[in-house]
């Protein structure tokens, strides 16, 4: 991608060397890096990221300092976060604004191996998530290069997906989509609620790939061999892959962010389009 001289979002809460109190983070994030990606792009159900098993979270809610030194490769990637979520945030204004909507953009809060987030306690192994109670999204920046070794989704426009399909389910927050369909989940069978579940998540795509139409067209960002990486990443992570990958054999009733045909599908719709709202 092309970010040369791209402003950067001060809407960041840096919290990376903090710890919060009675969280344990047990056996570092590439012992459950499979688990952290199935369960990566959860922001449509955050109770679910926040409950699962990889994430091993407890009771704490408090946070204190810790010394922190961050490596060049992470201050890079900080960087690079806050110039996407820069790019989302004028992007989805004008959007917004032409459907004459006000959008109110998401903090990006930057951690460490373990956050107290409006939605409850999350390790990094839960990966990054979208929490609608504090409009936030929560990122370790070390995922990035976990995805890069474990499933070799690399590739900047692959890292600003992830970053623009969380935003996604905030856009999804402001339209009320995210809240009805999680109402609506409540009242239905697992594999129903999966359904919605997989709905939300592909939308999610969508809009991560409108951004990137429009954010091409407002800033040249895009360069030859991006799409392909978003592409690649999006069906890298899609159910019936990471099922394959962790244990051999799919199970389609529990598939709850789609397949890597469908994810791939709807972030390529969002980028060729760049309609909004989604028709």
């Amino acid at each position: 991608m092309n970010l040369n001289g791209r402003r950067e979002s001060q809407n960041v809460d840096d919290r990376r060397g903090r710890r919060s109190a009675g969280l344990k983070v047990g056996g570092g994030i590439g012992a459950v890096i499979i688990a952290a990606i199935i369960a990566w792009i959860s922001g449509g159900n955050p109770l679910d990221i926040l409950t699962s098993g990889a994430g091993q979270m407890l009771g704490g809610n408090e946070e204190y300092a810790q010394s922190h030194t961050p490596t060049a490769e992470e201050e890079e990637l900080a960087t690079f976060s806050r110039q996407i979520l820069a790019g989302t945030e004028d992007v989805w204004t004008k959007l917004f604004r032409e459907q004459g909507l006000q959008y109110e953009p998401p903090k990006l809060v930057l951690f460490t191996d373990a956050v107290r987030s409006g939605c409850g306690n999350a390790s990094a192994s839960t990966g990054p998530f979208y929490c609608s109670a504090d409009e936030s999204v929560y990122i370790d920046l070390s995922f990035f290069s976990n995805m890069r070794r474990t499933l070799g989704a690399d590739g900047d426009f692959a890292y600003a997906y992830v970053i623009a399909h969380e935003v996604g389910h905030h856009v999804q927050h402001l339209l009320g989509t995210l809240d009805d369909a999680h109402s609506r989940m409540g009242n239905m069978s697992e594999a129903d609620a999966n359904k919605i579940s997989v709905a939300l998540e592909l939308q999610a795509d969508y809009y991560a790939g409108v951004w990137a139409h429009h954010d091409n067209k407002m800033f040249g960002s895009l360069e030859n061999g991006d799409i392909e990486e978003a592409l690649d990443a999006a069906a890298k992570i899609g159910d019936d892959y990471l099922q394959k990958k962790a244990q051999g054999y799919t199970v389609p009733d529990s598939f709850t962010h789609g397949t890597s045909a469908q994810r791939s599908s709807a972030l390529r719709s969002g980028i060729s389009t760049g309609r909004f709202p989604q028709q």
